[in-house]
């Protein structure tokens, strides 16, 4: 049984890359006109939503949300996220739908067929083994925020290989940034998805994810000195409901 499991599974995770290039060469007309100017961007934006639509429920995945505010339409915003699964990046493109936000991730990313080209123009990447490169991320992501746009950022850093830990400790530039530039940070809670699509080949299958988008938490008036102060406050909210799935999940 355990074979046949991990036989689905990994057909199921080819279905996810097929469906993921055959809607991104589709959209790609409009797409490569929309990646080369920041003028350009929302449209682009708005794209990306319905590629992630079309890759999420395309894979029998499906989602139920909980939000404690509405967000304000067009206002800048720091979004963080827990991460554990490459449907994270579907997750927030779905849900944030009138603040177009710039992802900032990892480098690697852009050596992926088809999408690496798109993830490159349009992403803020970071080399978390490059000092140089987190600087440049910092500069990349002022100027992103300087023309109206949000920032997505998942500040544990990348995702863990120890699969007992559900939240990994965050790092400060999303705090950082939302201090310098007196912006709301928007923690937003996904479950389940370390189960259900985890970066591990063999592993995984649909399901409904639950989703708890916070209200902001506002950093006008902060300083770099409350940036731990605030980092705590910001993890506190996305562990106790990951936890609280994690053990439903368990019972299940």
């Amino acid at each position: 049984m355990r074979y046949l499991q991990t036989f689905f599974s990994s057909l199921w995770r080819l279905w996810f890359y097929i469906l993921m290039i055959i809607v991104i060469l589709a959209l790609s007309p409009i797409l490569l006109f929309t990646i080369w100017s920041d003028r350009t961007y929302k449209y682009f934006f708005q794209l990306a939503r319905i590629w992630a639509y079309i890759v999420f429920y395309g894979l029998g995945m499906r989602y139920h949300i909980e939000r404690f505010q509405q967000l304000e339409r067009g206002k800048s915003y720091m979004f963080i996220a827990n991460h554990t699964s490459m449907l994270d990046i579907m997750m927030m493109l779905i849900l944030v739908k009138d603040n177009p936000f710039v992802f900032v991730g990892k480098k690697e990313l852009s050596k992926l067929p088809i999408f690496g080209f798109i993830y490159k123009r349009t992403c803020i990447l970071v080399d978390r083994r490059d000092a140089k490169s987190k600087k440049q991320v910092f500069e990349s992501a002022q100027d992103r925020l300087s023309k109206g746009l949000s920032i997505c950022i998942f500040p544990e850093g990348g995702v863990t290989d120890d699969r007992t830990i559900i939240l990994d400790s965050f790092k400060d530039g999303a705090f950082r940034l939302a201090i310098d530039h007196q912006i709301p940070i928007v923690p937003i809670a996904f479950g389940h998805l370390r189960h259900y699509f985890p970066f591990v080949w063999g592993i995984g299958r649909p399901g409904n994810v639950p989703v708890k988008v916070f209200e902001p938490i506002e950093t006008i008036g902060l300083t770099i000195e409350d940036r731990k102060q605030l980092k705590d406050k910001a993890y506190n909210l996305l562990y106790q409901p990951v936890a609280q799935w994690e053990e439903e999940f368990s019972k299940s």
